[in-house]
């Protein structure tokens, strides 16, 4: 991490923290909060989501996204996607103008196509930084070092609005030198993205595989709904001891219905922020690292 690289990260945390908290303060939903502050994190070609996604092994770009509402609750989800430009924004419309909940492949984007959405070439998500970490990976793979899953990241965001809605969405390029085809937690309900107005909301980042395999944002709100944990205290025990004990790495965040703010990890940093209406507004990277 260069300490450019390190800044203009912050710089786009700090953006779409306060893009999605201003349409909370207006009186905005949470579902438009959490819309807003994915897509500008998909627009930034320093997160692993929309433009300057990972790449897959044969050099391309696929998306995967996921939005949920706890009223009800809804969600939606695309997986696979190569020419979406804001993964998220379909997904928000798989919920609200669709019968389904998931859409993958060529059918979701004719979808999007069918919704009036932006397709681009599955060019503009490739960026330099990003075909460099695919020769390397492909090179230690050539040398006989296992690294078909490296990588990765997500972008996520959690809110709760004025109305005691509480939503989240995800959105990412899966991992390094993946298999094309392959699909991660980030859209599939329960494991990388889970809303409920009775507990809370919850996004994930990690390794997909671990996260899928423990339905990691549905054991958050399990242990909110059933066990009577707050949700910080919930959060701490999937990532610290559940997954940890899977040898599976992460992290998660999450907000409950009172405005409990949780976000935890067990790598070595997860790009995060957090504000609420009690003036609380602080962005961090490593385990020790949290700035106003």
């Amino acid at each position: 991490m260069t300490p450019n690289r390190e800044a203009g990260c912050h710089s786009g945390l700090a953006a779409a923290l306060d893009a999605g908290y201003a349409i909370l303060e207006r009186g905005g939903s949470s579902l438009d909060a959490v819309t807003e502050a994915v897509r500008l994190l998909e627009d930034n070609p320093l997160f692993n989501a929309g433009r300057g996604s990972v790449l897959c092994h044969d050099g391309s770009a696929e998306l995967d996204a996921a939005i949920m509402d706890g009223s009800g609750p809804r969600a939606g989800a695309v997986a696979g996607l190569r020419h979406v430009m804001n993964p998220i924004e379909l997904a928000r419309l798989v919920m609200d103008k669709s019968p389904h909940v998931m859409l993958i492949g060529a059918g979701a984007e004719e979808f999007a196509l069918e919704q009036g959405l932006v397709l681009v070439p599955n060019s503009y998500f490739r960026t330099q930084q990003r075909e460099q970490e695919l020769q390397r990976a492909q090179q230690k793979e050539r040398q006989g070092h296992s690294v078909a899953a490296s990588g990765g990241g997500t972008v996520g965001a959690v809110a709760l609005d004025r109305a005691g809605t509480l939503a989240a969405a995800t959105s990412t390029g899966g991992t390094t030198n993946k298999r094309s085809g392959r699909v991660g937690d980030s859209p599939i309900i329960g494991a990388g993205t889970y809303a409920n107005n009775e507990t809370c909301a919850v996004s994930a980042t990690g390794s997909g595989e671990f996260f899928i395999r423990a339905v990691v944002a549905h054991d958050v709100h399990a242990l909110v709904r059933y066990k009577h944990l707050d949700v910080v205290a919930a959060v701490r025990e999937v990532v610290q001891e559940k997954l940890q004990r899977a040898r599976g790495d992460g992290g998660v965040i999450a907000v409950d219905r009172a405005g409990r703010i949780a976000m935890e990890f067990n790598s070595e940093g997860m790009f995060r922020g957090a504000r609420d209406s009690h003036g609380r507004r602080e962005i961090g990277i490593y385990a020790d690292s949290a700035a106003p």
